[in-house]
């Protein structure tokens, strides 16, 4: 029976078998639900022909939406004690991602960021008292130092993000650029000196895990995008070409990302970090392969007011997006040869090019996502340097 309070102090990194909670993958879903929203929103945007706007205004929430999950998710990682307590604030956290969704609809639109700013403070409120706990049952002062200053860097972050609601609209971005430098850099000052004891099998299983969960939000959209296509429309010769191949780009995203041992990369703050960062791309574009699958639909159909190559580039540009981070982040320390190197980002270049084959390009992209996996097996399988390596990374591409 989980207990009313425990000490909140860091568990090892040397624990065996340490997997995801049900509470973790709960939080996953609710914060699926802003995802879901600002997807939505990007959608609208585009079809409505103000692309720039849209897909600044995504990058914007995306990044709010992202950076406090993966506050909670390192901070979880290395002190989760699962007590009564614990569960409460972090309970109150997902309340806040929900409030968050909430606003992002008046963000996209009106630029009122005040629903957002206030779920994001709830967030934060919550996750700062979780570091200050876990700075009073500290015993080392240096590990006391680093819970203080995440709890204060936090805090004082919090303050900057009320400038998105106090100034004026023109200096906004300007704003954001400021508090995204701001927000990064917590965490490298709070580590500078002592480092916190999260788990590198249960980030990347957290992280694995949310990839998953965002692919599973743009197979759902692009499914709802679909099914309205046909049924208001009567259009199945158009979008079923779309839906073959945003099926087709998601499950090789799925294989492509799965295929090597991220826990390998993550051996020092240093990698863990620009892993962890760079997963805001990974995610963002992940989710962005749905709107744009939506998008295509729309426009099939004549609902969305762009012509077909922009409806074609909003699948296929994060889709090479995608792919490009994947092997950035960590694919290519798992390959063997030129050959296997050059898999992804030739793939990414192809699937770009894709974008001029008019009406069939999303299916196009989806073939060469599909042939992707197939040359990467392929070549794994032939490389006795590949085959059987670890983390069977000689069954993908």
């Amino acid at each position: 029976m989980t207990q009313p309070f425990l000490p909140l102090t860091a568990r090892s990194r040397a624990e065996s078998h340490r997997a995801a909670t049900p509470l973790e993958l709960f939080f996953d879903l609710c914060f699926v639900v802003a995802v879901a929203q600002a997807g939505a929103e990007l959608v609208h945007a585009v079809a409505e022909g103000h692309a720039g706007e849209g897909i600044i205004n995504y990058a914007m929430i995306f990044f709010a939406i992202w950076w406090a999950w993966m506050n909670f998710t390192w901070f979880a990682s290395a002190y989760d004690n699962d007590d009564v307590l614990y569960r409460v604030v972090t309970l109150v956290q997902i309340a806040g991602v929900l409030i968050l969704a909430a606003g992002v609809s008046r963000a996209f639109e009106e630029h009122d960021f005040l629903v957002l700013y206030l779920g994001y403070l709830v967030m934060r409120l919550a996750l700062a008292s979780q570091w200050l706990r876990a700075a009073h049952h500290a015993t080392d002062p240096a590990e006391r130092t680093m819970c203080r200053r995440y709890a204060g860097g936090v805090l004082a972050c919090q303050i900057g993000w009320l400038a998105l609601v106090l100034v004026p609209e023109p200096a906004r971005p300007w704003i954001f650029l400021a508090m995204v430098v701001a927000e990064l850099a917590v965490p490298v000052y709070a580590e500078k000196d002592a480092s916190s004891t999260w788990h590198p099998h249960h980030i990347a299983e957290r992280y694995g895990l949310f990839t998953i969960i965002v692919l599973g939000e743009t197979v759902a959209a692009a499914t709802v995008a679909v099914k309205t296509g046909i049924a208001e429309n009567d259009a199945l010769g158009e979008v079923l070409p779309i839906a073959a191949g945003g099926l087709l780009l998601v499950f090789a995203a799925w294989w492509i990302y799965f295929v090597v041992p991220a826990h390998d990369r993550l051996t020092s703050n240093r990698q863990g970090f620009l892993w962890g960062y760079g997963h805001y791309v990974i995610f963002a574009s992940a989710a962005a392969v749905g709107a744009g699958l939506e998008i295509a639909v729309e426009q099939a159909v004549g609902k969305a007011h762009i012509s077909t190559l922009a409806a074609s580039a909003s699948v296929t540009i994060p889709s090479a997006v995608f792919l490009l981070s994947v092997w950035l982040l960590h694919a290519r320390y798992f390959k063997v040869g030129i050959a296997q190197q050059l898999v992804l980002p030739v793939s990414a270049l192809a699937i770009l090019m894709s974008s001029f084959a008019g009406h069939w390009a999303v299916l196009v992209a989806g073939l060469v996502a599909a042939a992707t996996v197939v040359v990467g097996v392929t070549l794994a399988a032939r490389n006795p340097a590949t085959r059987g390596g670890p983390g069977t990374a000689a069954t993908g591409a």
